[in-house]
């Protein structure tokens, strides 16, 4: 018998180390197997702002114990993204050197705690970690205790740290209500959830008490005895009633104050946990985390002396604010930060918050082609709200929005991962970006959902080397995680430049991208250098990094390919360089309001032509010939410059020779014009069958977001703008586009054009009248793609294209706007001849499902599989 097999973790005993002296050569005793290493829990916290996180949702990640896959409640199935698919810490653990190889500094694990494993009134299961019911236990989906020490002292041995998702804001969903509320009597139209699995109740003190027809349970006021958020405006709701039916903690009560922090402190001391990320920061109040994180109670004291207790006198606490400025706004921007920091006081509350903003803004630019300004906007922003943009964690996807590449190319992630790694913030990789996941929360492990049949921990893989390589250049030049942004320049009306320096200690770097799908040019950025300093080539995204040089006025002009991204670093030297000696003029433009086209004029030497630059846009510069005596004028086409408010660009360069005019600022008012208008009949909203029922939550109800009423398309030369009424427009779940309960997806046929598709991708169907598709709109609350034929069929949505439609919405008129500039239909000269098809369904991943029987987050009354996923459409619309 091997008494003495397992040795106690951090040092033996004395018997036990007697034992072991006393084997002498016998150690092929079963007594004398050596001692395991003794584990390593506690260690010192790092500067947070140099670290890399690489973020898993353990369930989906790595399968490292199979035994504890299926718990019998009926939630494991890998087949079904509602249920467990296996993944769980001894997984994470088995994998510390394929996230390492990354360049991550520290994992993110999703809440390892015990979860209702199974939600009947929802049917959906607690797999990702977020719906407790023991806030003190490891779910055994996850593992046990034993294993998630493992997983700390593997990854502090390995030089990495451990941060541990948490909740403050709610248990699971035990207690519901369905059908109405009344505020004076929490029993009315309560549902208990009675066959939640495994149990119908926390089972953890105090928050067991959650039944509101138990006396002694109300009196206790664990829980607010609220329904579900309806409107995320109120206060008071945000605060006080339930997020998606999970019931709702009173974090005001010293009682449930208590537990959360006797709760969280024990993962620091038994497991050596170095950081928290704070779920749902929004839905509880501000003074809960002054308590949760400075607590002088002396029996359980806050956070930050819990950690200190362990050594870690920097433990870092980052909450999730879900909320997103919309271009050149700043509102959600300055609510996260009254979470960092007391609006009154100016005192710390949580040293970090995850930047919503600047995930919405880079995704608009790199993956929908928007204009640059609005991320240089938010990038200026960033530092001027914010007093500890360090510690903000920045991320391009997560498991609560659509992948970047669901809407985006890889070039665009890959301009966004570089931009990550050289701004302040702590960069957040989701698992999965590595190996190019297009699925929200596909699993990494063969077994899994949606893996695609095989293990996806490939590191040779493009995006993993890429990675690794961004990491490693933020590693190595501290001036990235440490320094201040400078933005240099930027494109107001299109995809295209945008530059920035970063500044620290004596040290500039210049990172400079062009975010088009073609080329596009730099010019007369000004680097503060002196003329003809050389810059070191530090980084490219593609291609070899090559040594650039400034003129003889220290700014830098090229030519940047499509999709390009560079970064060098200011040095002391400087070129012996030869300075062109043609010149080119131009007649100042600043910010010049034009209605319409207009003269521009200037002169050269030495040039028999050169070209004129709108934007940036090399591809479709007019080419100018001056006069026998240099004299110049063009004039500037604006029949496709559509928003007033747009700054656009113009500059006179010549290529060949190497100079460039001053640069121009310009503004265009034309307004756009009807070409065509379909009045949908109400009520038709049926499918087209007609017997289509939508999910029975009242969220949907009378609401009808999916009756199209009227759509209205208009034109300014090659650029559409589509306008959607619908019977309403709901902000039930707090949209970042401003509607949710709907996606809209809008099918666009160009005349004379090659190709095309009459499937219609994930839907079921085809184009009516015989119509063929070229591009493809889809948007919904979350997310916003434009998709081109290429490679399209009826299960692939096609090429992801940018830039995407601009998004207006319109609650008083209950109308969605689409705004699609010429470069997003190919630069069109005219919309004469163009067919559009308007559909209506929802999208949640995916499009949302199809049920032949009743169901409360599903569309019911027809087969999923088989049948169309469209509950109202338009005619075709052929535009004049």
């Amino acid at each position: 018998m091997k008494r003495f097999h397992r040795w106690p973790t951090v040092a033996m005993t004395a018997v036990a180390a007697a034992l072991l002296a006393s084997c002498g050569d016998n150690s092929d005793l079963p007594c004398c197997d050596p001692p395991p290493p003794a584990q390593l829990l506690h260690v010192a916290s790092p500067e947070w702002q140099d670290q890399i996180v690489y973020f898993v949702m353990t369930d989906r990640f790595n399968d490292g114990d199979p035994s504890n896959n299926d718990q019998g409640a009926g939630e494991f199935d890998p087949a079904d993204g509602a249920k467990y698919s296996g993944g769980d810490l001894r997984g994470v653990e088995a994998k510390i050197d394929y996230i390492k190889g990354l360049g991550a500094t520290a994992v993110w694990v999703t809440p390892p705690v015990a979860n209702q494993w199974w939600d009947p009134l929802n049917n959906y299961g607690g797999y990702h970690g977020y719906w407790a019911s023991n806030f003190m236990e490891v779910d055994k989906h996850m593992g046990t205790l034993a294993d998630y020490k493992s997983l700390s002292s593997s990854l502090h041995k390995s030089g990495m740290y451990l941060i541990q998702d948490v909740v403050l804001n709610h248990t699971g969903n035990f207690f519901s209500y369905r059908g109405g509320y009344d505020a004076a009597d929490p029993t009315k139209f309560l549902v208990m959830n009675t066959a939640s699995k495994p149990g119908a109740a926390p089972t953890q003190s105090p928050f067991e008490l959650n039944d509101p027809r138990n006396a002694d349970h109300v009196k206790a006021g664990i829980y607010h005895w609220t329904p579900s958020i309806s409107d995320f405006q109120d206060a008071a709701q945000e605060k006080n009633y339930q997020l998606s039916d999970l019931d709702d903690l009173n974090t005001e009560n010293p009682a449930v104050r208590d537990a959360l922090r006797k709760s969280y402190a024990y993962w620091i001391k038994e497991v050596g946990v170095d950081g928290f990320r704070i779920d749902t920061a929004f839905y509880v109040p501000p003074d809960t985390f002054k308590d949760f994180l400075y607590s002088t109670d002396t029996t359980n004291p806050g956070i930050v002396a819990a950690a200190k207790a362990t050594g870690r006198e920097n433990f870092l606490s980052f909450g999730e604010g879900f909320a997103s400025d919309r271009a050149y706004e700043d509102t959600k921007a300055k609510k996260i930060d009254s979470y960092m920091t007391d609006p009154a006081t100016g005192e710390t509350i949580l040293p970090g918050m995850i930047n919503f903003p600047l995930y919405t803004s880079a995704g608009d630019v790199f993956a929908r082609g928007r204009p640059t300004a609005e991320l240089g906007y938010r990038i200026r922003d960033v530092m001027t709200t914010h007093k500890r943009p360090h510690l903000m964690p920045s991320f391009l996807d997560n498991h609560d929005v659509d992948r970047f590449l669901a809407g985006g190319s890889e070039a665009g992630l890959k301009q966004n991962l570089l931009m990550m790694m050289t701004l302040p913030g702590i960069p957040v990789i989701y698992y999965g970006t590595e190996q190019a996941f297009k699925e929200q929360r596909a699993a990494m492990f063969k077994a899994g959902y949606k893996s695609g049949g095989k293990d996806n921990f490939d590191t040779t893989a493009p995006l993993y080397q890429y990675i690794a390589q961004v990491s490693a250049l933020r590693k190595a030049n501290k001036v990235f995680s440490r320094g201040t942004p400078t933005v240099l320049k930027e494109n107001g009306a299109a995809a295209g430049v945008f530059a920035y320096k970063m500044s620290w200690n004596g040290t500039t770097a210049f990172v400079v991208f062009n975010t088009a799908d073609g080329e596009t040019l730099l010019d007369n950025l000004e680097t503060g250098l002196a003329a003809h300093a050389v810059l070191k080539p530090l980084f490219a995204a593609s291609g070899t990094a090559t040594q650039a040089v400034a003129d003889k006025n220290g700014r830098l002009s090229m030519k940047l390919p499509a999709r390009s991204a560079y970064v060098w670093l200011a040095t002391a030297d400087t070129a012996s360089v030869v300075d062109p000696t043609a010149t080119i003029s131009m007649t100042a433009l600043n910010d010049a309001k034009e209605a319409g086209d207009f003269t521009v004029s200037g002169v050269s030497t030495e040039l028999t032509n050169f070209k004129l630059v709108i934007d940036g846009d090399v591809a479709h510069a007019q080419t100018v010939t001056p006069a026998g005596d240099g004299s110049w004028s063009a004039t500037v086409d604006t029949a496709t410059m559509i928003d007033p408010t747009i700054r656009h660009s113009i500059v006179a360069w010549s290529e060949t020779s190497a100079v460039l005019s001053n640069s121009g600022s310009f503004f265009v008012d034309r307004p756009f014009v009807k070409l065509a208008e379909v009045v949908d009949p109400a009520g038709d909203d049926v499918g087209p069958t007609g017997v289509y029922k939508y999910p029975t939550n009242d969220s949907w109800g009378s609401n009808r977001q999916l009756d199209l009423r009227k759509v209205t398309v208009s034109g300014a030369g090659g650029a559409m703008r589509i306008d959607v009424q619908t019977n309403k427009v709901t902000t039930v779940w707090n949209p970042a586009n401003g509607f949710d309960h709907v996606a809209f997806t809008i099918f666009i046929e160009v005349p004379g054009k090659a190709g095309g598709v009459t499937a219609m991708p994930l839907q079921n169907a085809v184009l009516p009248g015989g119509m063929k598709w070229h591009y493809r709109l889809r948007a919904h609350g979350w997310s916003n793609a434009i998709f081109t034929s290429s490679g399209a069929s009826a299960s692939n949505e096609g090429t992801n294209a940018s830039p995407a439609a601009g998004l207006k919405v319109d609650t008083a008129t209950n109308t969605v706007s689409f705004i699609l500039p010429d470069a997003s239909l190919g630069k069109l000269s005219s919309l004469s001849g163009v067919k559009v098809y308007v559909t209506t369904w929802d999208y949640d991943g995916g499009y949302r499902g199809l049920s032949p029987t009743t169901q409360e987050w599903a569309f019911w009354g027809g087969n999923g599989a088989t049948d169309p996923l469209v509950m109202d459409d338009t005619t075709v619309i052929s535009l004049p």
